[in-house]
């Protein structure tokens, strides 16, 4: 389902996914011709299989809005430094998806990395696309002629939304959650880690690099938090009411015992929760006078899609 406030957004979608997917070929070619040369045959195969699985690109294609509302432009070069975050998603959902965490066996409606190429190629090219990510967010900075200064800044909360206090502590809560029930306060903290802090990072880091005021920056911050939950609440909705086929995933987070919006809300409250947050992150954007018709409709479309 594409929202209708933005006529446009599909072909904005599609246009955008295109060239994020043309980036991100551009990083698994450099990553095999430089230092993953060096990596085995089976890690560089799940290296290519993990980023190039396809998806809804969600988070370079918003760190693109925002390039574009707080001044940037269009170009091959900021898709290659919005790809950088889905490269730090695409080892989010390499480890994700192991036996030793969710033990998936479908994702994106493909077997997941593991099932093709094993577990250990999975683990050690997903552990590759760390760095790879931050040495592409430095050198398209550099080829945007953001400064030393600005770049190294981009590269560091690349890092932080990824780490312990981000999307990787989040996935240390969300195991130590399985099997009880986690209060309202536990799952907030555990999605705006595990969920939120990669999502709002894409959108600070396209303002960061158009070369925004701190105000501004802040106020795209607030929006990607918002997002980030909306786009969780959305997810546990998804989860509990749409199939298997539908999602292109197994297992669901029921049947890995987890605790969800939905189950912590019920299915009308969660989905007033999610829209609240849609809300939170306009205002947000208000306040700066910085909502653009891309990101008022990316906003909707995080809790209107279907998948």
């Amino acid at each position: 389902m594409i929202s209708s406030s933005f006529p446009g957004l599909e072909r904005y979608l599609e246009s955008g996914v295109a060239e994020v997917e043309a980036a991100l070929e551009r990083s698994v070619a450099r990553f095999e011709g430089g230092f993953g040369a060096g990596v085995d045959p089976a890690t560089r195969s799940a290296v290519r299989h993990g980023v190039l699985s396809g998806g809804k690109r969600l988070r370079p294609v918003l760190c693109i809005a925002a390039y574009e509302a707080c001044g940037g432009t269009r170009e091959p070069g900021a898709y290659d430094l919005a790809a950088a975050l889905e490269l730090i998603h695409a080892f989010s959902l390499m480890h994700d998806d192991l036996p030793c965490m969710d033990d998936a066996e479908l994702r994106r409606g493909r077997l997941t990395t593991h099932r093709v190429h094993g577990e250990e190629a999975t683990i050690l090219g997903g552990a590759a696309l760390i760095p790879m990510a931050a040495l592409q967010a430095l050198e398209a900075c550099a080829g945007l002629g953001c400064d030393e200064a600005r770049a190294r800044r981009v590269a560091r909360r690349l890092m932080e939304a990824s780490g312990a206090g981000g999307m990787v502590g989040g996935q240390w809560l969300d195991l130590l959650g399985e099997g009880r029930t986690l209060t309202k306060n536990e799952l907030d903290e555990l999605h705006r880690r595990k969920t939120g802090a990669l999502l709002a990072a894409s959108v600070e880091i396209g303002a960061i690099a158009a070369g925004a005021s701190d105000d501004d920056v802040e106020a795209v911050i607030g929006y990607g938090q918002a997002i980030g939950l909306a786009f969780q609440i959305a997810d546990d909705v998804l989860d509990a009411t749409a199939s298997a086929e539908t999602l292109g995933k197994i297992p669901s987070d029921a049947e890995l015992d987890k605790s969800t919006y939905v189950a912590q809300y019920g299915l009308a409250d969660a989905r007033a929760r999610a829209r609240e947050q849609v809300d939170e992150a306009l205002g947000a954007l208000d306040a700066a006078g910085l909502r653009s018709d891309a990101l008022e409709a990316l906003a909707r479309y995080v809790v209107e899609r279907g998948k």
